[in-house]
């Protein structure tokens, strides 16, 4: 086994931020509206034994695949987008979230798809914390049409002709078929660097450059629980092989993350910093794009994977859905946060 490296933050790692405004990175996967609905509560309902929420607001931000777009480009990398997104309302906000984040989309629709949205009610009292209360998934329940998912594969192929690097953001909506899972093992083979990040299905994406599973995922893939790091380096080393990909990087939350090659390598990256978790939702997000930027700039597999777990200890500390900016990145990595 290879020597386990431990954790820094070398100079050379705080420069490959700087050029990343330079790097276009195509982002391929599933759109989601993750649509906040806030609240005050302060009765129960007589209609049943469920709390009254005066609605006080709402919002709409980039969700899945869509945040990993956001927090390439607060990284100011450039960002080029294919998936799918309805004539619906969600679909139109998103769309208007996209233009005004600079972010360039290539959507496709068709008539009655709808844009997959996770609707969360977040309600307090009127002195108290606001609590997410109910999440309302909606999306697409049927298959893509085939039509579509045949100009989904041409719309990729097209505009990775003219990036550095490809990210796929598999939330599970079914997007990401098989006819574009075979052209993004193409795109590997012949050089371009593609990054699975694929929350139900990352066994089906082989040949793909990198995967990036969590710990429960990689126990999901082998099919037994992990117990001991021993236990992970050889589940590690399996699933780089069964995958016939160049990376694994293993995100273990507080413990850090873990990153394996192809030639039998194996780097346990510490957990950055000292401060607790806020919330982790989305810091999956800004991990993946922050490696595939680090990767695009140079930065190798293991120089990207250090950086990404800077920016993902960044991430958790953000309420919610959040980015992580490229000035924030550099703070930490300069030690001036």
């Amino acid at each position: 086994m290879a020597a386990v490296l431990p954790a820094r933050v070398s100079p050379s790692l705080a420069q490959l931020p700087l050029a990343f405004a330079r790097r276009r990175v195509l982002m391929v996967g599933d759109l989601v509206a993750d649509h906040y609905i806030y609240g005050q509560t302060d009765r129960v309902s007589r209609e049943a034994p469920v709390l009254i929420v005066r609605h006080e607001s709402s919002e709409v931000k980039l969700g899945g695949g869509a945040n990993v777009a956001a927090n390439v480009r607060a990284l100011s990398g450039q960002v080029t987008v294919v998936g799918v997104l309805g004539a619906d309302e969600m679909g139109r906000a998103l769309r208007k979230l996209f233009e005004e984040a600079g972010i360039e989309l290539r959507a496709v629709s068709a008539r009655g798809v709808e844009t997959e949205t996770k609707t969360r009610i977040l309600a307090g009292g009127v002195s108290t914390t606001r609590q997410q209360m109910l999440r309302l998934d909606r999306g697409q329940r049927a298959p893509l049409p085939p039509k579509l998912r045949r100009l989904l594969v041409r719309r990729v192929e097209e505009a990775a002709r003219d990036v550095d690097v490809v990210v796929v953001s598999d939330y599970g909506a079914g997007v990401v078929g098989e006819e574009l899972r075979e052209s993004l093992r193409r795109l590997a083979a012949d050089g371009l660097p593609v990054c699975v990040d694929s929350r139900y299905g990352l066994s089906s994406f082989t040949g793909v450059t990198v995967c990036k599973p969590n710990e429960p995922e990689l126990q999901a893939l082998v099919g037994r629980p992990l117990h001991t790091e021993a236990e992970l380096v050889e589940a590690g080393h399996e699933v780089v092989r069964r995958m016939g990909c160049r990376a694994l990087l293993v995100t273990r939350g507080r413990h850090g993350m873990a990153l394996f090659d192809a030639e039998g390598g194996v780097d346990m990256i510490p957990v950055h910093g000292a401060r607790d978790a806020v919330d982790v939702t989305g810091a999956g997000d800004t991990v993946i794009a922050a490696f595939s930027l680090g990767l695009a700039a140079g930065g190798g597999f293991g120089g990207a994977a250090r950086l990404a777990n800077v920016a993902g200890s960044l991430a958790v500390q953000k309420l919610g859905t959040a980015t992580v900016s490229r000035s924030e990145l550099l703070g930490e990595l300069r030690g001036k946060r």
